[in-house]
């Protein structure tokens, strides 16, 4: 797999620079950063909710889209995939395994009062973000 990663970072940066045309990767260049963020978002967004229904071909085909956007993004700011790895390395030492690194304690944002739970918070069942899961429109708030 890193190799793979490395191809297409290879030739992402390669798009960058203007010797391996691709019209996708050169109009979110042109975009600039914010877009490519977005995507990234976009992408994993529908990873989750593909994973949520269970369904592992759509999760295997917008995993695959979610790292062509996440190495645009890395080749934008100057991140190598050796970058990442030397990371999960790190990790790997620290904890067994290259999984996230738990947060601070009182680290976390909390969630605005009167807003609904996102749908990891759900997930995790009532409670888990700190409170119960009450609907933005049982607190009579409205939500922008």
């Amino acid at each position: 797999m890193s190799d793979s990663i490395r191809r297409l970072h290879a030739a992402v940066a390669a798009t960058r620079k203007g010797t391996n045309p691709s019209p996708r990767t050169q109009k979110l260049f042109r975009k600039g950063r914010a877009a490519m963020a977005k995507k990234v978002a976009e992408e994993a967004v529908e990873v989750a909710l593909d994973g949520v229904i269970g369904d592992r071909a759509a999760t295997v085909r917008e995993s695959a889209d979610l790292l062509y956007n996440l190495v645009v993004l890395w080749v934008e700011l100057g991140i190598e995939p050796e970058d990442v790895w030397a990371e999960m390395r790190r990790r790997e030492k620290l904890l067994g395994m290259a999984e996230k690194m738990p947060k601070r304690r009182g680290g976390g944002r909390p969630r605005p009062e009167g807003t609904a739970p996102l749908l990891w918070d759900a997930a995790e069942g009532p409670g888990a973000a700190g409170g119960p899961v009450v609907p933005a429109t049982a607190t009579g708030t409205k939500r922008a």
